[in-house]
């Protein structure tokens, strides 16, 4: 006990020993990048690109070689020659500044007590203080979608930037949808005292449960506001109207089947988180206009007999299939490897700009955002990075520079700090 107590003072100190660095100033002068290759977020390419912003939007998105530019017009002009430059990546499902260190309850704000939370709104527990936000955007994931995960009904989610001063200034788009955790269908039988008729009781009820729930707020969505509300049947009312989405958990066959033809009776939409068997049932997906947020591209396949490799493989087999998908990074901390799980679909059937796609316009068609962001196009938010080598290889990533809105953000964290400070004290050059 005394050394796991010594250990969690140790971590506190050293995170409160390292600051975050200041959130960057708005935009003030045009900046123009030019003759990187530009990857476009939709698929296109622009081995010889100027790329121009002014006021946190792009104004100028071309091939360098065919066209005549006044430089004169950017006062500040970064030379891109041997880089890349890519839209900033965006993160779904991430719990990042709602929970900061897992042994000490007082740092986790992901949930709340009951279940049956669709009022909850993940945004107002941001932290933009935590030091885990630096080392994630270093690594060019410039957007995240911060989940709450109490529950069944979850709450709301809300995208954030990752630089700023509180969560106000960080909300880019806010309840954005409504997340639930679907109740597991199989049975395991690894419990003596229960039967599997009781096992199936218990799946049945929570599924009714659910059931009634949701049939209650359609009910109470048609109804005219009154002075008494019911704050729960009040957050639901515009996932009926269809202004919002509804975020299903879940992984099996069974699972997905059964949370999609619950989804279309009640005439909701529909995006599903996890995924595992996604490729099964890729003909209702497409049916239903289900996309998918897959987690976990980087983990062992879920059943004994599957193939080795089929969470890597598992993003082409979607593409094949025609669904819509992203890539996550699931969780906070390994949202600084989302790159890294694009990059390693690419090994296994995706080709780079499919796999580009899947961390930049797909997140953000799926999130609502892609009139937006996503893409470097002219009148699109100019968010975008800089790297000296392939984004999506672990080898050559190296992420230089990166803008949010036009805003040239601080790449530094606690561990180019920890890194720098013992190479000082061992005089290594």
């Amino acid at each position: 006990m005394k050394r796991i107590v010594t250990l969690i003072l140790l971590a506190v100190s050293a995170t409160v020993s390292a600051q975050n660095p200041a959130p960057a100033k708005p935009q003030q002068e045009a900046i123009l990048i030019l003759n990187a290759t530009a990857h476009l977020g939709n698929g296109e390419v622009i081995q010889n690109s100027a790329i121009g912003f002014k006021d946190g939007k792009f104004i100028l998105v071309a091939d360098a070689t065919r066209i005549k530019l006044d430089k004169s017009a950017y006062p500040i002009i970064i030379d891109g020659f041997g880089k890349h430059v890519y839209p900033g990546f965006i993160n779904c499902n991430s719990d990042l500044g709602l929970s900061e260190i897992e042994l000490i309850r007082s740092t986790n704000d992901y949930s709340e007590v009951g279940e049956m939370n669709p009022n909850v709104r993940s945004i107002v527990a941001y932290n933009t203080d935590s030091k885990i936000i630096p080392t994630i955007r270093s690594n060019g994931v410039l957007l995240e979608e911060v989940v709450p995960k109490g529950g069944v009904v979850t709450g709301q989610s809300s995208v954030v930037e990752l630089d700023a001063w509180n969560w106000e200034d960080a909300a880019y788009k806010t309840d954005i949808g409504i997340h639930v955790k679907w109740p597991r269908m199989f049975i395991v039988l690894n419990h003596p005292k229960e039967t599997e008729e009781e096992k199936q009781q218990k799946i049945d009820a929570n599924l009714e449960n659910l059931k009634i729930f949701f049939t209650e707020a359609k009910a109470y969505s048609k109804s005219k506001s009154s002075e008494e509300k019911n704050l729960k049947f009040e957050a639901m009312r515009s996932l009926f109207d269809g202004s919002k989405k509804l975020f299903v958990h879940c992984n099996y066959v069974k699972e997905i089947v059964s949370a999609a033809n619950f989804c279309s009776k009640l005439g909701v939409k529909m995006v599903l988180v996890g995924g595992a068997d996604s490729y099964r049932v890729s003909e209702l997906l497409n049916a239903n206009g289900i996309s998918v947020i897959l987690d976990r591209t980087h983990s062992l396949p879920p059943r004994e007999d599957d193939d080795y490799d089929l969470s890597y493989k598992m993003p082409f087999m979607l593409k094949q299939a025609g669904v819509e998908f992203a890539i996550s990074g699931d969780g906070s901390w390994q949202t600084r490897n989302l790159m890294f799980y694009a990059g390693t679909a690419v090994a296994f059937g995706l080709t780079k700009e499919e796999a580009v796609k899947s961390i930049t316009s797909s997140p953000a068609k799926i999130l609502g955002i892609s009139d937006r962001v996503g893409t470097i196009e002219i009148g699109k938010d100019a968010t975008a990075i800089i790297s000296e080598g392939d984004a999506l290889d672990m080898r050559t990533n190296n992420i230089v520079k990166a803008f949010i809105r036009g805003k040239e953000i601080n790449l530094d964290n606690i561990q180019s700090q920890l890194y720098r400070k013992f190479m000082e004290k061992y005089n290594i050059k």
